[in-house]
């Protein structure tokens, strides 16, 4: 998808410019031609020796730089490019692109350039929060800006924490790799789409509870993909580490029950897809209080199933989607198992992965996954889950219209 594109990225003067070096590195890994403006603040977290060994290319500091500039550059640099991309956009490099200053090279090309940019901020909480950062932010989405991020999470600032992280750069490449998905708009426009994603919690007691370790980002990204392909998109979501999607409606709860209940709740969808690792088990009677260690031993915890979310989805009589599509996580017989679990649960199609510890998957930017249909197993390449989920949302997208052999 972004083979032969051409990527400016501007690189603000944040702590996390560091990160642009690995954003700049899987563009390259992608095919695309990435030039690099640094402003004078970005030099202090990263070198334009770092920079430019990555990109391949000069990296531009300078507005007046005789040797860029003999050709009016800045202009050249900005409309050369495919997209612009401003990562870390701190609140001054923000609000100076708000108002249309151009005291810099990179403030400059951003009031030059006739192409799409899109930023990703990163500041503190408080800045972040401030009115005249969400006037400006405001102000830039008027002006056709689009806007990844930010996370929430701790800060440079000790004890800090809060929105205002800069999105990853996984995050960001999705969103640059959906800007140049021209299709995809189309792909589901006037479907209904549900989405469970992350771990559940089962209480213990009010401080404990019983939980697995999945981070939600395969979840969410095929909840942001499946809107990128313009549907309507419903997340119901456990507690995730992965940030809320944009223009997705999110649902947040913490167990079992509370997702079932919100499941139910928003059917009717066109297709459900059941990415979340949800537990089991739940203690049969949690305490109201804190249970003490008391010298005694271990207190004894009476565990009882937890309704089974997939299947009762998948055998509703009257609300059922047209498509269900769990997912198996497992660690040994991969295929095998998630064979048997799609004539279990009753579902359209299970997405079996292996997570064991080595894989790396349970919390990575990564996945490698099996579709197991009632038509055989289509077994897909490793990929970033940004691009599973954008594969899965095109196999889902053919199946509503018919169109998928």
């Amino acid at each position: 998808m972004l083979k032969d594109k051409r990527i400016l990225l501007l690189i603000g003067g944040g702590i996390a410019a560091y990160k642009c070096l690995d954003l700049a590195r899987r563009l390259k890994e992608r095919g695309a031609t990435v030039r690099a403006i640094m402003t004078e603040a970005a030099g202090r977290f990263v070198t334009p020796l770092s920079v430019g060994a990555i990109t391949g290319e000069r990296v531009f500091t300078d507005l007046f730089d005789l040797t860029a500039e003999h050709d009016i550059g800045h202009i050249r640099l900005s409309r050369e490019a495919d997209l612009l991309v401003v990562a870390p956009a701190t609140a001054d490099l923000l609000a100076r692109m708000a108002h249309g200053l151009a005291d810099d090279l990179a403030t400059t090309c951003l009031l030059a350039t006739d192409k799409p940019v899109l930023v990703a901020p990163a500041m503190n909480p408080r800045m972040w929060a401030h009115p005249a950062t969400r006037r400006n932010v405001a102000q830039l989405k008027a002006d056709g800006v689009s806007v990844v991020g930010p996370n929430s999470g701790a800060m440079a600032e000790r004890g800090e924490f809060g929105e205002g992280r800069m999105a990853e750069p996984m995050e960001i490449l999705a969103a640059i790799e959906a800007h140049f998905d021209d299709g995809a708009a189309q792909l589901l426009a006037g479907r209904r789409i549900l989405v469970t994603s992350g771990p559940t919690h089962e209480p213990i007691d009010p401080v404990r509870f019983i939980a697995n370790r999945s981070s939600g980002k395969q979840g969410h990204a095929i909840a942001a993909a499946a809107r990128a392909a313009g549907a309507e998109v419903v997340l119901v979501s456990g507690p995730a580490e992965a940030a809320d999607p944009a223009g997705v409606r999110v649902i947040h709860v913490e167990s079992a029950r509370d997702m079932l209940a919100a499941v139910e709740e928003n059917l009717p969808v066109d297709a459900a897809v059941f990415a979340a690792a949800v537990a089991d088990w739940r203690v049969a009677d949690a305490s109201e209080q804190k249970i003490k260690k008391d010298g005694g031993g271990a207190p004894t915890l009476t565990l009882v199933e937890n309704p089974d979310i997939l299947a009762s989805v998948s055998r509703h009589h009257t609300l059922r989607p047209r498509l269900v599509v769990g997912f198996a996580a497992e660690t040994e017989q991969v295929v095998a198992h998630a064979r048997d679990k799609r004539l279990r649960k009753g579902c359209d199609w299970i997405v079996a992965n292996d997570v064991s510890p080595a894989t790396g998957i349970m919390g990575g930017d990564s996945n490698t996954v099996h579709l197991v249909t009632a038509a055989g197993v289509e077994d897909w390449p490793s990929a970033t889950k940004a691009e599973v989920a954008r594969h899965l949302v095109a196999r889902i997208a053919a199946e509503l219209s018919g169109t998928h052999p």
